[in-house]
C-alpha cells in the first residue's frame, strides 16, 4: 500500500484532494499514515510482455556485446531511441523488459546508457510502464551497485514538482500541469521506488543521506518546492527510521536559515505595509462595486489573512506547519498518544535542539518544535527542563551555552501553559538554591563584583527566576495567599538582590522593573534603592575603535533573549496558541507600582509582549518615565532582537 500524500495544501490555505487508491477507493489524506508504507515483494511487478527483438536486428545483449567490440552504430541508435521525447509506452515497456534480462552486462562502462535510462519520463506514464520501470530499478541496483548513487539521485530529484508556479512582481513566469492528485501519485511512486532500492541494496542508507542534503532546494525557491521536498523527506523517515535523526537535523538546519533571515521586526514591518496597502486599496475601490466583488471572491479562494506578507516568513510558516503535523502524527496512533513513539521522537528532537538550536542566537520560531512536543505529555516537559538544568549546571559547557540554557528555562516556565504550578515551584527551588550556593562561593572572594564575563550563568539564572516570577506570581499566590507568600519569602530574593554580584544591574531593565514592582507589592524585597544606585554608577564598556582610539560603547551585557517570545507565523501558530501563556495586562494598582523613574545607561530594552514602550534618548541616558513605562507593561505588536550598540557619555 502506498503512503498517502498528506493535506499539504492546508499549509497554504488551499484544499488538497484525497489520494485515490486502487479500484477508485479513497484513502483518507492523513499526514503520515503509520503502517501504510510496506516493502514491495518481488512478484508484485507486472508480468513481462512477450519478448520482442529490437528494431535494429538482434537482441539488446547483441548490441551491448557489439559495443564492447567497438561497433557503436546500433548502440548510438539505441540511445537515440530511448532519448526520443515522443517514445511510446509500448516501446518503453519492450526496452525495459530487454534491459531487465541484460542487467549483468550494464557495468560501469555503460554509465552513459544507464544515465539515458534514468532520464526516461516514466513517472507520468501508464501503470504498466511504472511497474516495469520499478522492476528494472530493482534488477539494476541488485546486479550493478555501481549505479546505486545515480538511481537514488534520480528518485530524490522527483521529490519536487517538475514545474511550479512562480510569481515575480505579480506576474506568472511559470506554471505547473500537475494537479494535486497526479502529484500525489507521483510522490507515492517515488517512495515505492526508494523502498525497492533500499530492499535490494542494504548500503542505500549510506549513499542516500548525502543525496538528500545535496538535493535540498535553496531557501529562495518557491513555497511549493520547499513544501513538497520537506514533506517527502519526512515521509522517508517512516520507512527508513534509521535516517530520521539525520533528516530532522537537515530540515531544522534549513529552517533556521529561514528563521534568522527573517527578524521579527522585518515580519512586523511587512505585515504593517501589507495592511496599509490593503486598507488603501479598499478605500480607493469603495465605489467600484464590481472590483470589490471580485476582490471578495479572490479572498474566498486564497484568504490573504492566512498568508505572511514577508516571503521568507511565508515559506517558514508553511514548513513549520508541516513539521508540527509530522510530530503530531508520529506521536499518535488511532488518535491516541503512543508513549513509546513519542519518547523516541522526543529524544531525536532534543538531540537536534542541542546540536542546532542552543548554539543559534536570534532564532524566533524554529525552537517551538520542542515546545510543541513537550505540550503532548507533562513528563516530556519535565524531562526537557531537567535537560536544560544539567546544561546550565555543567561548568564544562561554554558560558554562552549555559546562559542560553538559563534563558530557555525561564522562558519555558513562563510561557508553557501545560506546566503546572507544582513544577514551576520545583524549578524555582532549584534555580534559587543554586543562586544562593553561588553567592556563598563568590560573595566574599576576589571575584565578588559585578562582571557578566565572570558570572554570566549566574545572571542568566537570576533573570530566569525573575522572569518566571513575573509571569507566574498570581498562580503561586492563588488559593492560599498566606501560604503562597510564605513560599515566596522562603526563596529569600532579598539576599540575591543585595549581594555583591548585583544582578539588578545586569538583567535587562524591563524585567528588573516588573520584578521590582511585584516584589514591592508583596513586600518581598525593595529593589528601587539598588536600582537608583545602579543608575548613578555608569560603567562604560570600552573597546578599541578605528586608529586605536577608545570608543565608549553601551550594550546589553547579558545579551539575553527570551526564546519563547510570541509566535508570529499565522498558520503554524494554531498549533502553539492553545498551550501558550500570553502576557496579561496589569491592573491599575500594578501600574501605580511601576511609576518609578529608572535611568539606565543602556540601549533599547529587549522587547517582549510585555516589554514594549518608547525609550527616548537623553544625551545617551535612557529614562523610563511613569507614562512611558506604563506603556511598557502592555502587549506590543513586536518583539525585537538584541539591542544595538550605542554611545554613552560619562556623567559629570
Amino acid at each position: 500500500m502506498a503512503v498517502p500524500l498528506p493535506d499539504c495544501a492546508a499549509a497554504r490555505g488551499t484544499r488538497c484532494s484525497a489520494v485515490r487508491g486502487g479500484a477508485g477507493t479513497e484513502v483518507a489524506p492523513l499526514f503520515f499514515m503509520r503502517g501504510a508504507v510496506t516493502m514491495l515483494a518481488g512478484d508484485e511487478f507486472i508480468s513481462s510482455p512477450p519478448k520482442k527483438t529490437v528494431r535494429f536486428g538482434g537482441t539488446l545483449t547483441d548490441i551491448l556485446l557489439k559495443y564492447e567490440r567497438g561497433e557503436t552504430t546500433d548502440f548510438e541508435l539505441l540511445k537515440h531511441q530511448l532519448s526520443d521525447p515522443d517514445i511510446k509506452d509500448a516501446q518503453i515497456i519492450n526496452w525495459l523488459h530487454e534491459f531487465r534480462t541484460s542487467v549483468t552486462y550494464l557495468t560501469k562502462d555503460f554509465e552513459q546508457l544507464v544515465s539515458v535510462l534514468l532520464k526516461l519520463p516514466w513517472l507520468r506514464r501508464s501503470r504498466e510502464v511504472v511497474e516495469e520501470y520499478l522492476g528494472f530499478l530493482g534488477n539494476l541496483v541488485s546486479a550493478q551497485t555501481v549505479h546505486l548513487r545515480p538511481c537514488l539521485s534520480m528518485i530524490v530529484s522527483q521529490f519536487v514538482p517538475s514545474r511550479i508556479t512562480i510569481r515575480e512582481d505579480d506576474v506568472d513566469i511559470s506554471d505547473s500541469d500537475d494537479d494535486e492528485e497526479s502529484l500525489s501519485e507521483n510522490f507515492d511512486t517515488c517512495h515505492r521506488a526508494l523502498q525497492t532500492v533500499a530492499r535490494y541494496v542494504p548500503s542505500t542508507l549510506q549513499f542516500l543521506m548525502p543525496i538528500l542534503v545535496e538535493k535540498f532546494p535553496f531557501i529562495n525557491k518557491s513555497e511549493r518546492t520547499l513544501e513538497c521536498y520537506v514533506h517527502n523527506l519526512l515521509r522517508v523517515t517512516v520507512y527508513l527510521p534509521t535516517l530520521r535523526l539525520q533528516i530532522l537535523e537537515l530540515i531544522v538546519e534549513k529552517l533556521l536559515k529561514l528563521d534568522v533571515s527573517t527578524p521579527q521586526q522585518d515580519i512586523e514591518d511587512a505585515e504593517e505595509a501589507a495592511n496599509n496597502s490593503e486598507e488603501k486599496s479598499t478605500e480607493e475601490g469603495l465605489f467600484d462595486m464590481e472590483e470589490d466583488d471580485e476582490r471578495k471572491k479572490n479572498e474566498v479562494v486564497s484568504p490573504s489573512n492566512e498568508r505572511m506578507a514577508h516571503p521568507l516568513a511565508e515559506r517558514l510558516d508553511i514548513l513549520m506547519t508541516i513539521l508540527f503535523a509530522y510530530i503530531k502524527d508520529v506521536c499518535h496512533v488511532d488518535g491516541k498518544l503512543d508513549i513509546n513513539k513519542t519518547k523516541d521522537l522526543y529524544r531525536d528532537l532534543v538531540s537536534v535542539f542541542d546540536k542546532l538550536i542552543l548554539p543559534t542566537h536570534a532564532s524566533c520560531h524554529v525552537q517551538y518544535f520542542i515546545f510543541y512536543i513537550c505540550s503532548l505529555k507533562l513528563g516530556l516537559a519535565e524531562a526537557f527542563l531537567d535537560h536544560l538544568w544539567k546544561k546550565l549546571q555543567d561548568p564544562n559547557n561554554p558560558s554562552v551555552i549555559r546562559q542560553t540554557a538559563g534563558s530557555y528555562i525561564g522562558s519555558f516556565l513562563a510561557r508553557a501553559k501545560f506546566i503546572p504550578v507544582v513544577t514551576v515551584k520545583a524549578c524555582l527551588d532549584l534555580l534559587v538554591n543554586w543562586m544562593h550556593k553561588y553567592i556563598d562561593n563568590q560573595d566574599t572572594g576576589a571575584n565578588a563584583y559585578c562582571d557578566v564575563a565572570l558570572h554570566g550563568p549566574f545572571y542568566s539564572v537570576c533573570q530566569a527566576a525573575f522572569y518566571t516570577l513575573i509571569f507566574r506570581h498570581k498562580q503561586l499566590l492563588d488559593g492560599n495567599l498566606r501560604k503562597g507568600l510564605s513560599y515566596l519569602q522562603s526563596l529569600n530574593f532579598e539576599r540575591i538582590v543585595m549581594c555583591q554580584l548585583n544582578p539588578l544591574k545586569i538583567c535587562i531593565p524591563s524585567v528588573v522593573n516588573l520584578f521590582a514592582a511585584i516584589t514591592r507589592k508583596y513586600q518581598l524585597v525593595f529593589c528601587y534603592t539598588i536600582i537608583e544606585r545602579n543608575n548613578r554608577q555608569f560603567i562604560p564598556v570600552v573597546r578599541s575603535g578605528t586608529g586605536g582610539d577608545l570608543v565608549q560603547m553601551c550594550t546589553n551585557p547579558l545579551d539575553s533573549f527570551f526564546p519563547f517570545d510570541p509566535y508570529m507565523l499565522k498558520r503554524s501558530k494554531k498549533s502553539i496558541e492553545p498551550f501558550y501563556q500570553f502576557w496579561e495586562e496589569l491592573s491599575a494598582e500594578d501600574l501605580e507600582n511601576l511609576k518609578k523613574p529608572i535611568k539606565r545607561g543602556t540601549s533599547e530594552d529587549e522587547d517582549d509582549d510585555f516589554l514594549k514602550g518608547e525609550t527616548p534618548q537623553n544625551e545617551g541616558v535612557v529614562e523610563i518615565t511613569p507614562n512611558s513605562y506604563e506603556s511598557n507593561t502592555r502587549s506590543p505588536l513586536s518583539s525585537a532582537g538584541s539591542p544595538l550598540d550605542c554611545h554613552v557619555q560619562y556623567p559629570h
